[in-house]
């Protein structure tokens, strides 16, 4: 079983995949005048940094094409509920530096990006 599928289909398993979590707070979050935090926190949302190391052509092409869409579903091991999950995410942006370029030998050094859930 891939670590990670998008749109149920299985993506080449990634060289890191850390996950996170991020608070969304409601606009009047602040300091008030007694000096207290109030985070009034609305909403919780996943992100998740990815990267796989020197990718050929294809597979590159390949990884970039399947979260290419402006919003996709993923599946992928949730830390926080211990369970495979399946959440719409967007990615940010994506970079792909060339690591050889010979004749014979065709690499990127790392394709890399964050997912961050809907």
């Amino acid at each position: 079983m891939a670590m990670i599928e998008v749109n149920g289909v299985p993506v080449k398993d990634p060289a890191v995949f850390e996950w996170g979590l991020q608070d969304v707070s409601s606009s009047d979050a602040g300091r008030t005048e007694d000096t207290l935090m109030h985070k009034n926190r609305i909403a919780q949302k996943r992100k998740i940094k990815l990267a796989w190391n020197n990718p050929t052509p294809e597979e590159t092409a390949a990884i970039l094409q399947a979260f290419n869409a402006e919003y996709f579903y993923v599946t992928y091991p949730d830390a926080l509920s211990g369970q495979r999950e399946r959440r719409e995410f967007y990615a940010g942006d994506r970079s792909a530096p060339m690591r050889n370029w010979a004749t014979r030998y065709k690499r990127y050094t790392q394709v890399a990006f964050d997912i961050i859930e809907r």
